[in-house]
């Protein structure tokens, strides 16, 4: 165990609109139009700061989705959604996803430091590339361009952005003429309280984890198990060193799927009824999707072939998450488990991201484990279903967290950058 010096865990909620699950939406606590209730959407700000949370998290998703595996087929977008929910908060950080590859970076700066300055300096922004050729053909374009092609381009967007929000703390013009982008003149916006937004980061490709070592502030990782967690928080702070910056710069927030009850059998009951609830098919279409090969076809009593979990053969046009891949994978080759039983397990181990189930104390104890062992600053959490699960957290499991000295009793910053600079700084190894 790792001695962490004084601060606290971060805590974030990725807010997946209903929840994580596809039969999220039957909640009884759920109305037909929750997705674009002004007074859902408040309930849900005012529900996390109730508990004190650093941040909340909505991605933006610009394809319409498979309603058969998603219970989120209805999406605002996500920085006027969450410019909204800071009119009816105080103190909660917002961050939203917004893509490298299919925006502008001039007018992504302006939309973003916008909301910053009005939010009073909560604002993050995600940064990712986008996958998939449902999304490029929305943008006129018959797919995405090849992985590095997309990080070189989104190093080169960052690059961008960073610079016209310091022309609005300067007033000084921007001369960018670069491999993709060429620009000279700078944001009229003001400043925020914080400064400029908090950048986030949630590639997992060599390409996706550099930019993070080299300008996030936060990453939103997807690790399995402890010791890769460790390993990916090892390596993702060496970056950050290499390039000049310190390990404390950049917080490693690895996503966690939560099936929460009172009893760990209750747990596992919500969770089976939930899972029984949504599409037969969903573990094996997420399964697909994640590792690159139709599963529907593979052999459900025998273990998984090993040319399933070899290497891509061309990363550059795989076309699913390469950090959900690798995880998958790892926790594949551990157990060697038939693919009946692996679809089993992610009932509750999770898939991409890790999955618990069981009570709000034995995940304190999770939560304790992982950020003493040095394997997290924090994790960003993903309720099954959110409206209540929402509530389980700021009511049962932060308290817990704070009689262990782990999470703080009251807000001690009121700016997203604050809240992250607040957090315990990162643990010494030797």
């Amino acid at each position: 165990m790792t001695d962490r010096r004084a601060g606290h865990v971060i805590l974030g909620v990725n807010a997946l609109v209903l929840g994580y699950l596809p039969a999220a939406w039957q909640s009884p606590l759920l109305k037909k139009d929750s997705f674009v209730d002004p007074a859902y959407w408040e309930t849900i700000g005012r529900t996390a700061e109730r508990g004190t949370l650093d941040a909340l998290f909505l991605a933006d998703v610009p394809l319409l989705s498979d309603p058969a595996h998603d219970a989120n087929p209805i999406r605002l977008e996500p920085t006027v959604n969450w410019g909204h929910v800071a009119a009816a908060t105080e103190r909660i950080g917002l961050v939203a996803t917004a893509s490298t590859t299919f925006n502008d970076p001039f007018e992504l700066a302006e939309r973003l430091l916008s909301w910053d300055h009005l939010s009073g300096g909560r604002a993050g922004w995600n940064i990712v590339t986008t996958r998939g050729a449902t999304a490029a053909r929305n943008f006129g374009l018959p797919d995405v361009p090849l992985r590095d092609d997309r990080y070189d381009r989104a190093a080169e967007f960052v690059d961008v952005v960073r610079a016209l929000w310091d022309s609005a703390v300067t007033g000084a013009d921007v001369s960018h003429h670069g491999e993709v982008f060429a620009l000279d003149g700078r944001l009229r916006v003001p400043p925020s309280r914080q400064g400029r937004p908090v950048l986030l980061q949630a590639g997992g490709s060599p390409k996706g984890r550099e930019l993070a070592g080299r300008v996030a502030e936060g990453v939103f990782a997807a690790e399995l198990t402890k010791d890769k967690a460790i390993e990916h928080y090892r390596l993702v702070k060496r970056l950050a060193h290499a390039h000049g910056r310190s390990p404390d710069d950049v917080k490693i927030l690895p996503g966690l799927l939560l099936t929460l009850g009172s009893t760990e059998e209750e747990a596992r009951r919500r969770n089976d009824e939930l899972h029984d609830a949504g599409p037969a098919a969903y573990s094996v279409q997420w399964l697909s999707q994640s590792i690159g090969h139709d599963a529907s076809k593979l052999d459900l009593d025998e273990p998984f072939p090993e040319d399933v979990l070899a290497a891509p053969e061309d990363p550059q046009t795989f076309q699913g998450s390469m950090g959900f891949r690798e995880s998958i994978v790892a926790q594949i080759r551990r157990t060697n488990p038939t693919v009946r039983e692996y679809l089993r397990q992610t009932r509750y181990s999770g898939s991409g991201h890790a999955g618990f189930v069981g009570t709000p104390e034995q995940l304190a104890d999770h939560i304790e484990d992982w950020f003493h062992s040095g394997a997290i600053d924090g994790f960003n959490l993903q309720p099954d279903v959110l409206v209540d699960g929402l509530e389980v957290i700021a009511d049962e499991l932060v308290p817990l967290l704070r009689r262990r000295g782990l999470y703080r009793h009251d807000y001690d910053t009121d700016t997203l950058r604050g809240h992250f600079r607040a957090a315990a700084p990162t643990p010494r190894f030797d």
